[in-house]
């Protein structure tokens, strides 16, 4: 159960292919969706016994549909039958921990809370991946695909399987992620928030030139939610005593390969710029929805004058 539906989709392959042989699956193994069935139905199916096999086993795919009707499950709970593999896949919900059904699962049987992982373990996620896939990827190669696909897990495991039939060498590098999943290793906010950081205007001016042609690509309120993450992160580790790698990383939320960069950043801007910064971030997102924005303005053009703004505090 839980917000992260690819674990979810994981464990549940993993049963479905692993617990029956192929022999046994045609009798033994039926998967049902929530959408489709209801409880007294799937309690039925639990209690039926194994045909030619030590256990059966029964996937509820897409349960939460049965949300309303899940405390019905109490008394299958209580007293299980012991020859069923009885899975549940409970996505974007969990049971109330008080209610007497959920204590009965963890008695009888186990419970899984999916949770969708931070933004600074994704890069970590993604290099382990492309590991158990046999090849490596490049630092700056992973954190563009974190930055480019987020947090979908799915997805990111997708694009890796893809890079896995045409990588050559075992490694995947910034190149190799542009030519076969359409970002730019040069012009990406990953590469903008750097010439921020480092206080690098022609190189951010020629990234938000580069945003402005393609803007369906590169959407401001992306951008901005990236600054406000930057400029915040600086205030607090400004407000650290103990400025540590692994205590920044901690405090900042942010993968500890980040810690020298934001470092650098705290030192070209002070607690004071960077406060001022906020509001200018604040004042952007304001008039990007229309609100005392003057004229025909673009997005692009409220960016321009952002960084400007970012560089002359």
């Amino acid at each position: 159960m839980g917000d992260e539906s690819y674990f979810i989709d994981q464990i549940s392959k993993t049963i479905e292919s692993e617990v029956l042989t192929e022999d046994e699956k045609g009798f033994n193994q039926t998967v049902i969706y929530g959408n489709e069935t209801d409880m007294a139905g799937i309690i039925g199916l639990a209690k039926q016994y194994p045909m030619g096999a030590e256990r059966s086993v029964l996937i509820v795919k897409e349960a939460q549909h049965l949300s309303r009707t899940m405390d019905q499950l109490e008394s299958y709970a209580a007293q299980p039958q012991p020859t069923t593999v009885l899975v549940f896949n409970y996505k974007g919900k969990t049971l109330d921990k008080r209610k007497k059904l959920y204590k009965e699962i963890q008695k009888s049987g186990i419970l899984f809370e999916s949770k969708k992982l931070y933004e600074n373990q994704i890069p970590d996620w993604i290099e382990n991946k492309a590991k158990s896939f046999g090849f490596s990827i490049e630092p700056k190669a992973k954190f563009l695909l974190a930055e480019f696909i987020g947090n979908d897990l799915s997805r990111i495991e997708n694009e890796l399987e893809k890079l896995k039939l045409i990588v050559e060498d075992g490694k995947i590098t910034p190149e190799i992620i542009e030519r076969n999943i359409g970002i730019s290793k040069d012009y990406n906010n990953f590469e903008l928030r750097n010439a921020i950081e480092t206080r690098n205007a022609e190189k951010a001016f020629r990234i938000v030139h580069y945003f402005g042609q393609n803007p369906k690509d590169n959407p401001l309120v992306m951008t901005l939610s990236i600054f406000f993450q930057l400029f915040s992160g600086i205030i607090v580790y400004h407000t650290l005593t103990d400025k540590s790698q692994s205590n920044v990383a901690k405090e900042l939320r942010i993968h500890p390969f980040f810690v020298k960069d934001t470092a650098g950043a705290a030192h070209n801007y002070p607690l004071k710029k960077a406060t001022r910064i906020i509001s200018l971030l604040r004042e952007a997102d304001v008039k990007s929805k229309g609100v005392g924005a003057s004229g025909n303005v673009t997005d692009n053009d409220l960016l321009k004058e952002l960084i400007f703004k970012i560089f002359n505090t």
